[in-house]
């Protein structure tokens, strides 16, 4: 707990049914209060604006943004928090609905939803009592949406809080009983099981990066650019520190041991601290530590720091002509021409194919143009540092403990084993959480202080100087013969990898891969390039750069198909890869390719939804309505897991002496679900009740490294991790017990814990005790250990892209409903429907959660979601979608079994994403009969292409007659 905050100022209230008295300051804020005076940090701070509705809290019943209302105000007044929903360890129905709905997924969010909903139901009930039956009406939908409109939520995709809130509106709440563990199925995987961490998540316990620091820890500050490209001169600092008593330390490159970190080691060109010079707006400049309050105060425009600004270079085009007429223009040394990196993939002869094709092949071509899009977690980077000796301990919100910790300690000059990396709860990542942003400041802040330093960014801080989906100029043509088989596909793409290299090899490389979709094409070529510009840091976003290159790639098998006279769906089915089939990287499909099965799981909402829609049209046109109705569908496909680069994971898990099992689990929980399903698996490998599953979670000096949580790879490579420790464990324990050696799973005694032994029963039922009290432990208090690590197989690709990227693909097919109103040039998306071949669902609700997630993060990348340096940088300016903007979706789990995966899965955290866009942007030509390439389709975007299309449509009528 946080100690008060003595201001001098005593304010009275009461919180959660009980009086408080506490010292505050009262022009601060009521969530300061609650957080940092009453030590209340379930009431989570996304943005201090009133943008985000996390800290939403009730006051005197009603609900409100407690970033924005005064303490002084609320003295004598009556708070609510999510720490008083519960009675005592007995959580509300509405608790216990969002723990079964799978409502919650990372959880920063899931307090404000909560309050939001509280107030919403009380209001209800008090309009019911006020009614001479005393019964309330029904709520709707679209009362719980207005609800919960204030509240935004990054990962869920809303539809799940909207059924969960409903459910205990109209039906009495969730399912009976506590829901936090749920009960202990015959068969873990494949079952509903809620969430192991929902109750933490739901009454707002969980410690995200903010809501833990040492007491008497420092404060620190980035002092950032506010130039997009400038050389500067420090001036000086020792006199500028005299001036302000409340500064422990300012802190330069020069205190920075090994001024220079990436996500690649051989790149290393990011700085910790800029020296010198700054390659984009937000770059980091120096370090203020000490006091809050005398940190805070600093006038950044008092620091002695002399400009040289320069002319910037933010877009690919400008970058690339830049160097190409000067080379000592160039933003790296290292790269003259501006050019990160290439990527190739090069498949039969595009150009012969193309040269040759038949008189009456059907030809296609179409440039497309997407933006920066911000990541926009809820939870801004926080965190702290502490040395203990010689020994480094950083606790921080990441998606890549490992990896932070090599390159932590690279950034010291130390050894990897001296630096512990201890995650938090982490509020959504999406990727940005990939790249480390408060880790190495926090390093050398607390290095040279001596002491805890923490910190937390706001969200402007945040939005500059974190990484961003990349923006794409694309342009691609493919050919198919008059029947409809396609025959070449050839594509080009910049990519604006901003300042440093970032995820942008990744991108770069992954893009050309899957870039002719997931068809039959027996000419393909695909060629990028990572351009490095002045503009925010391109990193990775859910899909490193495939929901771009899916946008015109779609766009154009919509275009062939209507140039064969095809239905879209038949078209896409027709080339649909499948089982057998080689991709364009040379790359033999055996098995688990369910994409075929995604389209007839489709075809009968894609043809209902068409015909609603031509009829809808029909009816209002001939009315004289603005608005349009379409149907639009869209392919993916998505390589699990990095591509090509080494990709281990590994886990072990332990028996203890209460006949219980340790996970120690490596995965980090990021809202997908690991928590809760490498449990699931452990628990299917040893044969025993997922309640007999304790976990030690993500901590470098407690688990084994399993990667990043990243590329859609956690279920597939640790689930397989998770699989062959819990088997392994089995394995041993048979020896123990005095059994031969068992190569086959299948072959391995049945585990059962009873009266303080384990029981091991053959399939030929032979059965022979272990005593617990008898056996060793080691220094974890394990008993027994099983160990598995799991790295796909895959083959480097060549200099033409030849290879094997990927042991596995998720495969996935989205139709859209759209209004278009064509005055206004608005776009609303009216249902999402959705069938996703995801191999084996270990836990169908966190599956679906994901795939409603994913579709929402869609619907905003086509439709609204465009990032600004300096003119977007909060989450008023920057739109996410809200509960209203999510329209129901309809999913379908397509279970074609991965003989890789553990127990058949695969993955679906990035793959939810990748159709929805292109599928939005299909049905709106059919709406308006026009094609949209530049994303994402704002009104004045929509209204633009409207007004030309209608200038063009009456230009050639001109011409026409001029003919005749």
């Amino acid at each position: 707990m946080n100690k008060p905050v003595d201001h001098g100022v005593s304010i009275a209230l009461r919180v959660n049914g009980k009086s408080r008295q506490v010292a505050f300051d009262p022009r601060g804020r009521l969530s300061d209060l609650l957080r940092d005076g009453l030590g209340l940090t379930g009431t989570k701070i996304g943005c201090h604006a009133g943008d985000c509705g996390a800290c939403t809290v009730l006051l005197d019943g009603a609900q409100v943004c407690a970033c924005l209302v005064g303490a002084g105000q609320c003295s004598g007044r009556d708070v609510v928090t999510v720490e008083g929903l519960a009675d005592g360890d007995r959580l509300s129905a509405l608790q216990q609905a969002f723990i079964h709905h799978g409502a919650a997924q990372c959880g920063i969010c899931t307090p404000g939803m909560l309050m939001a909903a509280t107030a919403l139901l009380a209001e209800s009930d008090a309009a019911g009592a006020a009614q001479a039956g005393g019964e309330p009406k029904p709520l709707s939908e679209a009362q719980v949406l207005d609800a919960l409109g204030g509240v935004l939520c990054r990962c869920t995709g809303y539809r799940k809080i909207v059924e969960a809130v409903l459910a205990v509106a109209n039906a009495g709440g969730a399912a009976t009983g506590e829901a936090t563990t749920g009960s202990a199925p015959a068969d873990p995987v494949g079952a509903r099981l809620p969430r192991l961490d929902g109750r933490s998540k739901v009454t707002g316990s969980e410690q995200f990066g903010a809501d833990r620091y040492p007491e008497g820890a420092l404060w620190m500050r980035a002092i950032r650019s506010p130039h997009a490209r400038a050389r500067f001169e420090l001036g000086d600092l020792a006199e500028f520190r005299a001036r302000h008593p409340g500064l422990a330390a300012v802190v330069t490159a020069a205190d920075v041991p090994n001024n220079r970190f990436a996500i690649f080691p051989e790149l290393r060109d990011q700085p910790v601290l800029a020296d010198a010079e700054v390659r984009f707006r937000g770059e980091a400049v120096l370090l203020l530590v000490g006091e809050q309050d005398a940190v805070m105060s600093v006038d950044a425009a008092s620091l002695p720091i002399r400009w040289q600004v320069l002319p910037a270079l933010e877009e690919s085009a400008a970058a690339l002509a830049a160097a190409a007429a000067d080379p000592a223009d160039a933003l790296h040394a290292r790269w003259p021409d501006n050019v990160l990196c290439r990527g190739r993939v090069n498949a039969g002869d595009v150009d012969q194919a193309m040269r040759h094709a038949a008189a009456d092949a059907r030809h296609a071509c179409l440039e497309v143009r997407t933006r920066h899009v911000e990541h926009a977690y809820i939870e801004p980077e926080a965190g702290y540092a502490v040395w203990k000796g010689d020994r480094l301990h950083i606790f921080v919100c990441t998606q890549t403990p490992y990896l932070d910790r090599d390159e932590v300690a690279s950034v010291m000059g130390i050894s990897p084993e001296r630096v512990r990396i201890e995650p938090s709860a982490i509020g959504g990542g999406f990727g940005g959480k990939l790249d480390m942003s408060v880790q190495p400041l926090l390093a050398v802040a607390s290095r040279k202080t001596g002491q805890a330093v923490r910190t937390v960014w706001d969200r402007p801080e945040s939005m500059q100087s974190t990484t961003k989906r990349h923006p794409a100029q694309m342009k691609a043509r493919a050919v198919c013969s008059a029947q409809g088989d396609l025959i070449a596909y050839d594509f080009e793409a910049d990519f604006n990898t901003g300042a440093y290299s970032s995820w942008g090899p990744t991108v770069a490389n992954r893009v050309p891969i899957h870039a002719s979709g997931p068809y039959r094409v027996p000419h393909v070529r695909a060629l990028t390039r990572a351009v490095i510009t002045n503009n925010a840091i391109a990193g990775a976003f859910r899909g490193f750069g495939v929901p771009q290159s899916t946008v015109i790639g779609e766009a154009l098998m919509d275009e062939l198909a209507g140039a064969c006279g095809l239905d879209p769906l038949e078209f896409r089915y027709r080339n649909a890869l499948r089982a057998g089939d080689t991709t364009p990287t040379g790359q033999r499909l055996d098995a688990s390719v369910g994409l075929r099965a995604c389209l007839d799981r489709l075809r009968p909402s894609w043809q209902d939804s068409s015909s609603r829609a031509r009829s809808f049209n029909a009816t209002v046109s001939a009315g004289g309505s603005a608005l349009r109705r379409g149907a639009g569908i869209a392919c993916m496909w998505y390589g699990i897991g990095n591509t090509v680069i080494a990709n281990p994971s590994t886990m072990t898990v332990g028996l203890r002496r209460n006949g219980r099992f340790m996970l120690y689990n490596g995965a980090q929980e990021i809202g997908q679900g690991t928590y809760t399903i490498m449990p699931q698996i452990v628990a299917q490998a040893l044969g025993v009740p997922v309640d007999l599953i304790d976990q030690i979670h993500g901590d470098t000096d407690a688990t084994e490294d399993a990667g990043k949580s990243s590329a859609s790879r956690q279920t597939f490579v640790s689930g397989n991790a998770a699989m062959l420790a819990g088997l392994d464990l089995r394995r041993s324990l048979a020896a123990m017990a005095g059994f031969s050696e068992c190569a086959e799973a299948a072959a391995l005694p049945v585990l059962r814990i009873a009266g303080g032994s384990v029981i091991l029963r053959t399939p030929a039922g032979e059965e022979r005790r272990l005593q617990l009290a008898a056996l060793a432990a080691d220094h974890r208090g394990d008993l027994a250990v099983g160990s598995g690590t799991f790295n796909p197989p895959t083959v480097p690709l060549d200099e033409n892209g030849q290879g094997v990227p990927y042991a596995t693909y998720g495969f996935a097919a989205q139709v859209a409903e759209v209004e278009v109103d064509l005055e206004l040039g608005t776009v609303k998306t009216l249902h999402i429907y959705a069938a996703h071949d995801v191999g084996r669902a270990i836990n169908p609700t966190l599956t679906e959660g994901q795939i409603h997630g994913g579709i929402a993060q869609g619907i905003g990348l086509a439709l609204m979601e465009e990032y600004v340096s300096g003119r977007t940088d909060n989450l008023h300016d920057y739109l996410i979608p809200t509960a209203g903007d999510v329209p129901p979706i309809t999913t379908w789990l397509v279970e074609d079994p991965e003989p890789l995966g553990p127990y058949g899965a695969k993955g679906v955290g990035e793959p939810a994403l990748v159709a929805t866009a292109p599928a939005i942007l299909n049905a709106v030509q059919m709406a308006t009969g026009v094609r949209l390439t530049d994303l994402p389709v704002t009104p004045a975007r929509m209204r633009a292409a409207l007004v030309a299309a209608a200038a063009a449509v009456e230009q050639a009528g001109a011409c026409r007659a001029r003919r005749d």
